[in-house]
């Protein structure tokens, strides 16, 4: 399929994921690729998917990946006080918060060059400088704010495109606006559910403009 869809001049990126939920339609899986991670990392994964089963509204990636992502954060939190450990360390997520808000710079100039209306061959070279761009921003970022942490480095050395760049923001687009919902609610998960459920009933529009406000 990604060949077929190269040879239309698109840009394709082809990944393997550790985990996926069927949405309530069977039983999950059990993959043997879960079991490379460790027992937080596992538990994370199975808050995570267990949102989805729980919870889907099609056609809304943002929305359906926001809330699972906080679903895991907050149960994981609640798992590991509930085991007397102490509150992740927060450095880690700190700096995918930049990467993420790095590359979702890229896209928003790559988008401006996209309609710009440049010949194409034009764009095909301010393309790959962008790219070029955002590694040089990368090493600058690894190696003068994060003591040369390395985690991200087999990511930028892959071939990177448009695609590559697609599921950044989904996962934490509406997270501060869940988190304000669930301190709402009072950290009661069940009114959470409930709030979250009629939430996505609303209209796309409706429902965004509550997300927003409940954001702020």
């Amino acid at each position: 399929e990604a060949a077929r869809l190269q040879l239309r001049g698109l840009d394709t990126h082809v990944a393997g994921v550790e985990a996926y939920s069927t949405l309530g339609w069977f039983s999950d899986p059990l993959l043997s690729s879960m079991l490379r991670r460790n027992d937080e990392q596992l538990a994370a994964l199975i808050f995570h998917e267990l949102a989805h089963q729980r919870l889907y509204l099609p056609g809304d990636t943002a929305f359906n990946e926001s809330y699972a992502s906080f679903v895991e954060r907050e149960g994981l939190r609640q798992w590991r006080s509930s085991r007397g450990l102490p509150e992740p360390d927060g450095q880690g997520r700190a700096r995918y918060r930049q990467l993420v808000e790095l590359l979702l710079q890229t896209r928003e100039r790559l988008a401006g060059l996209y309609a710009s209306g440049r010949p194409e061959a034009e764009l095909r070279a301010l393309k790959q400088a962008e790219f070029v761009r955002l590694r040089q921003r990368y090493r600058v970022l690894r190696d003068a704010h994060w003591d040369g942490d390395r985690r991200f480095d087999r990511w930028f050395a892959q071939p990177l495109n448009n695609a590559t760049l697609v599921p950044f923001g989904l996962y934490d687009r509406w997270g501060g606006a869940f988190a304000a919902l669930f301190e709402r609610s009072g950290g009661d998960w069940g009114r959470f559910h409930a709030e979250v459920k009629a939430l996505a009933g609303q209209p796309a529009d409706e429902r965004e403009a509550v997300l927003l406000g409940v954001e702020r």
